[in-house]
């Protein structure tokens, strides 16, 4: 390998953080031509991890780093969400989680990449693409180790969760996770729901909250909030709130009684 092509990748690795996934279109795109990438792993610089994607050589990579790359080299809006993204807030002690399962949402358009799907992470990725809230909105950096991803902030996971509600969710730990939301800023969550597409997590959002009280519900402009008409069925033999008009399990409902 010649000196500027040796000079030209530890420019590269110089720059970046370790413990990340680099993609070959991104790589062309920086200036490193799918035959130099080819050079480089050769040299044992780069492993490849599937196809338009390699690591490091030796280089212990997580999902985290796999997102970074979607995030950083792709502009992709997939990030953690829901009770995934609880955990790392460290307020999902209410949540029945598995280590073994990371809960990630993106846009309706945005498909993972194969390298990312058929690599075994050590997780079982649960992907949601969805059109419910903005892909920008409510998201906030989460540190992991010597690199930053975007991850749901608490009340955009409280209601990524709620979308997932019933089926994937269990809503009384939704309340139980809510009741530990109590200093969010209510220009935030105003934001959310008057932008938020699921007239059903709106109607539970708010439910919620006045269900444990939250002082910053008082903030809230509700009446710019589309509240959609008619009723909502969530459960099946549940009892009405005739407020929100939604039909919700009966402990949710006596829930503080």
């Amino acid at each position: 390998m010649s000196a500027e092509i040796q000079t030209k990748i530890n420019k590269l690795l110089s720059t970046l953080p370790s413990g990340i996934v680099l993609q070959s279109s991104w790589l062309a795109e920086q200036g490193y031509s799918l035959d130099l990438q080819k050079r480089y792993r050769k040299s044992n610089w780069f492993t490849t991890i599937g196809t338009g994607a390699m690591i490091r050589k030796s280089d212990h990579v997580s999902l985290e780093g796999a997102l970074y790359a979607l995030q950083q080299q792709s502009s992709f809006s997939v990030h953690p969400g829901g009770r995934s993204a609880l955990s790392y807030l460290g307020k999902a002690q209410y949540l029945e989680l598995s280590a073994k399962k990371v809960t990630l949402f993106g846009l309706r358009k945005e498909h993972l990449p194969k390298w990312l799907t058929m690599h075994d992470w050590g997780v079982t990725i649960d992907y949601h693409p969805t059109a419910f809230l903005p892909p920008d909105l409510g998201l906030e950096p989460y540190e992991f180790k010597n690199f930053s991803i975007k991850i749901s902030g608490a009340v955009r996971a409280m209601m990524e969760c709620l979308y997932l509600a019933p089926d994937e969710q269990d809503l009384l730990e939704c309340l139980q996770v809510m009741e530990g939301l109590n200093n969010v800023r209510p220009n935030q969550v105003q934001a959310l729901l008057e932008q938020c597409q699921s007239i059903k997590v709106k109607r539970l959002f708010l439910f919620m909250a006045e269900k444990v009280g939250h002082s910053w519900l008082k903030h809230l402009k509700t009446d710019k909030i589309d509240l959609g008409k008619g009723k909502r069925s969530v459960v099946k033999n549940g009892v009405y709130d005739d407020k929100y008009q939604i039909t919700i399990p009966k402990e949710l409902a006596d829930y503080g009684k």
